[in-house]
């Protein structure tokens, strides 16, 4: 018999989900973010994390990087680094530093964005959520909304491949390696790997969300079949309904879960997205205040276009 999932009132205190991450008057020093990276890397000089990247810093070396190649790897060092306590004073160096690269960042308010409905009039009939959803091709890691989506793995840990293209790596390295931290509490207390179909929440730390849900999207390996749409239509329903236990909660931006490395088909992917998220909409009115589908490519893009264009409830 499978052993049941993680629920969210078995981990939500452990990670202290409701706390407030400290903002920038608490996190602000007057040191420049290239001597912060630089004295990040020095104090993991002698972690393992550092000797696996192959760099091998030694005392000082760090100082002969530039500033680009130092910031490159030191996002290395922290992609492979696995979860476990940062040695002394590094964790405050890193906090700093995000903080300051998240407040040089331009933010993407999602109420200002326009709905689908006023951004493609012809969807009014085409889309009956059209009027409560956004579709946005931009950065995830600078959306401003109050919930974004990670398309995880099993392991939820985030990818280890630095500087793999994933979003995966990129939520992680935007906000930071406490979320790794987090990830590891959840799935050391549930004991097994991350389902297929569901989901978990932790908060955003160095993100301009406050919270990310971390869902496990089906693989695709060969011809697409009912199994692999049930189980994307799965992942969805569970950020939505993770986040409708969230009160503070308005505002749910999905990456495209699966249409990446996992392979899923970004047409029938599309479809099977809207339809799902219009239904849990439906269920649930008033919840939340939009939904927010983010694509990153240009095909993504094209994807949710078509699949507006004939008509979600296509099959």
């Amino acid at each position: 018999m499978p052993t049941p999932a993680l629920q969210l009132t078995d981990y939500r205190a452990a990670i202290a989900l409701d706390d407030p991450f400290p903002t920038a008057p608490n996190l602000t020093l007057s040191v420049q973010p290239a001597r912060l990276v630089r004295t990040a890397l020095s104090r993991l000089s002698k972690d393992p994390a550092t000797t696996a990247t192959g760099w091998g810093l030694g005392a000082g070396d760090a100082d002969q990087l530039d500033d680009a190649t130092a910031r490159r790897l030191l996002r290395a060092v922290l992609t492979v680094r696995p979860p476990g306590p940062l040695p002394a004073d590094v964790s405050q160096v890193l906090d700093v530093l995000l903080n300051s690269e998240r407040e040089a960042r331009t933010v993407t308010d999602p109420n200002r964005l326009p709905l689908i409905t006023e951004e493609f009039p012809g969807t009014a009939t085409s889309y009956r959520a059209a009027g409560r959803t956004v579709l946005w091709q931009g950065d995830i890691t600078a959306l401003g909304a109050h919930a974004i989506v990670n398309a995880a793995n099993s392991a939820m840990l985030g990818c280890f491949a630095p500087h793999h293209p994933c979003i995966d790596n990129a939520i992680h390295s935007a906000a930071g390696p406490r979320l790794r931290e987090d990830c590891h509490t959840i799935t050391t207390r549930q004991g097994h790997p991350e389902a297929t179909g569901t989901a978990k929440i932790t908060r955003g730390y160095h993100l301009p969300a406050r919270y990310v849900l971390h869902t496990v999207g089906p693989i695709v390996d060969g011809p697409l079949h009912p199994t692999h749409e049930r189980l994307l239509a799965a992942s969805y329903r569970a950020c939505l309904d993770l986040a409708a236990e969230v009160q503070d909660i308005r505002t749910v931006a999905f990456c495209g879960v699966s249409t990446g490395v996992f392979g899923y088909p970004k047409q029938p992917a599309a479809r099977t997205v809207l339809n799902t998220v219009a239904d849990w909409l439906d269920a649930h009115p008033g919840r939340l205040d939009r939904v927010i589908f983010n694509v990153y490519a240009s095909d993504d893009r094209a994807a949710y276009l078509n699949a507006l264009t004939e008509g979600s409830d296509a099959r």
